[in-house]
Formats: C-alpha cells, structure tokens, sequence
C-alpha cells in the first residue's frame, strides 16, 4: 500500500496516475514477485473499487506457485 502525493509523487509519476492537481487516482497494481504487473485497476479517487477482482487475481498468483 502506498500513499503518494506532489511535491514526492514519483511513484504515482511513475505509473502514470497522478493528476495535475498533485493527487493520485485510487489506482490499484499488483505485482508479482519477479515484479511483473499482475493487475491494474484505476479508478476517480471517490470510486470504491471493492475488492472482488483483487481477491481473484492474488490467488491466481497464489496458484501460479
């Protein structure tokens, strides 16, 4: 989890999700252990996501063991 904000912001930089208002989109990556993108859900920051989608895709990483 992480939290990132302008003036920091280089992650939200990073991942393209940061808007120019300096606040980041609720976005939500899950990354591997060989630190391959597994899933990427961007939503408006007053969107809840839920959690279904993100319960899925860790156990199939889970599984991919």
């Amino acid at each position: 989890m992480l939290s990132d904000f302008w003036p920091h912001g280089h992650v939200s930089l990073k991942y393209d999700v940061l808007r120019r208002e300096g606040v980041a989109e609720r976005a939500i990556f899950i990354i591997d252990k060989k630190g391959v993108i597994r899933y990427i859900d961007i939503h408006d920051i007053n969107d809840d996501p839920g959690m279904n989608a993100i319960i899925r895709t860790l156990e199939e990483i889970q599984g991919d063991k």
